[in-house]
């Protein structure tokens, strides 16, 4: 497999008792992502569409969790990545996780699933991190 696409839903936290430990995935709202495997290498957004966010990797939250897992891989070759971003950033609805964990989450197919969730948590966190900066 060279290409995969992807909807990364929005969601909705803060439920109830639960504060933000509780949340809820919405079907209808998300962002879609196609990420491929190409020969050159390191981490390339070709298209983002929806809303103005930086083409730049290191500036970008799905490029920042992205670069963060190919350097645990250090593959052969590289990914670019097409975000069809449908969550408005700052809308609190987990515009910034949605680019996070999509990135990770799709490069990990293409990779044949190496890491599992835990993992990938970690290195969608460092995209969350600079979302929080």
């Amino acid at each position: 497999m060279n290409e995969v696409k992807i909807f990364s839903p929005a969601t909705v936290a803060n439920v109830s008792c639960g504060f933000d430990v509780l949340g809820l995935c919405l079907d209808s709202i998300g962002d879609e992502m196609i990420i491929r495997k190409t020969s050159k290498r390191g981490i390339r957004f070709t298209k983002i569409e929806g809303f103005d966010l930086p083409l730049d990797p290191k500036n970008n939250v799905a490029g920042v969790s992205a670069l963060a897992m190919y350097d645990a891989v250090n593959p052969d070759f590289g990914f670019e990545m097409e975000i069809y971003k449908k969550i408005k950033p700052g809308s609190g609805i987990g515009s910034s996780a949605a680019s996070a964990v999509g990135s990770v989450f799709g490069m990990n197919e293409l990779l044949g699933r190496p890491f599992d969730k835990t993992k990938l948590t970690e290195f969608a966190i460092k995209g969350e991190a600079f979302a929080s900066k």
